[in-house]
């Protein structure tokens, strides 16, 4: 979810400017900030960003400056103010007043000095504003997607990793089963005298206790969920909280799999598989 992207646009009238910042987050928590003159578009450009970049902590950025500095500000009317000066000239003349106060006076008579309409200029320059913004936002998507490839082929080698500790859990597996057995058989042999033995009770009972100890459906499962994984993550979608879910599941077949298996070098398979899906989680942190 993390990305940058920024667009300008500028003539010899204005320049028009959007920048676009993006952090991984839950969910999508936009900041937008944006001229005075263009409030009355922000739900609009609000719904533009979320539908290019979905989730994430957005912060997008619109600045708006005119080159002509008094556009913005105020506008005289030049034939008002000379038709209001030169009647008041007349009647000081008339009167044999002084004219030194006329100007000022011309200047503050109605509809002379006027404020000028902003917010129609902006509503001028909107195709302009939302072009802008667009192309800012796309190129923050670009690089959420370059950074995508990176985490894809992360993610991978973490899942080869887990892989070949699986691998390496299916080896041991038979070892242990055997060794289980026999140190059972031993046991019991030890505290009971062999002809007090039904050795068909004893096989059962063996048998009860092993099956217990059997890994074999955590193994398929677990495999079945690491495929599913890569499956879903070469989806063009957003499938970050999908992945998350897996994951869960990946750690609930890996976190059984060490509670079943009695045997020191298994148990070091299982640590490592963990660390591995614990880089996964990071990871799924900033995958939309």
């Amino acid at each position: 979810m993390t990305g940058y992207g920024q667009a300008v646009h500028e003539d010899e009238r204005l320049r028009i400017s959007a920048e676009v910042k993006a952090i991984n987050a839950k969910y999508a928590d936009l900041n937008l900030r944006l001229p005075q003159i263009c409030s009355s578009y922000e739900i609009v450009w609000r719904n533009l960003a979320l539908a290019c970049l979905g989730r994430g902590k957005i912060t997008l950025t619109v600045s708006y400056e005119h080159k002509n500095a008094f556009l913005p500000s105020t506008y005289i009317h030049p034939t008002r103010f000379k038709a209001y000066y030169h009647t008041l000239q007349t009647l000081a003349e008339e009167v044999g007043a002084s004219s030194s106060a006329l100007f000022q006076l011309a200047l503050q008579a109605p509809d002379v000095m006027t404020q000028t309409d902003q917010t129609a200029g902006a509503e001028e320059d909107r195709p302009i504003f939302e072009k802008v913004i667009q192309a800012a936002l796309e190129q923050c998507d670009q690089s959420r997607h370059t950074e995508g490839v990176v985490l894809t082929n992360q993610l991978v080698g973490h899942l080869q990793h887990i892989k070949k500790s699986l691998t390496q859990v299916e080896k041991l597996a038979p070892a242990r089963v055997k060794a289980a057995r026999e140190k059972l058989h031993a046991g019991v042999m030890a505290l009971v005298p062999k002809e007090s033995i039904d050795e068909d009770r004893l096989a059962q009972e063996l048998l009860y206790y092993l099956e217990r100890m059997d890994i074999t459906e955590e193994k398929v499962r677990l495999t079945q969920h690491l495929a599913y994984f890569e499956e879903v993550m070469s989806s063009p979608q957003a499938v970050g909280k999908k992945l998350g879910f897996i994951a869960q599941e990946i750690g609930r077949e890996i976190n059984t799999i060490g509670a079943k298996a009695s045997d020191a070098a298994i148990q070091k398979e299982v640590i490592l598989m963990k660390d591995e899906l614990e880089k996964i989680k990071e990871q799924l942190q900033n995958i939309l």
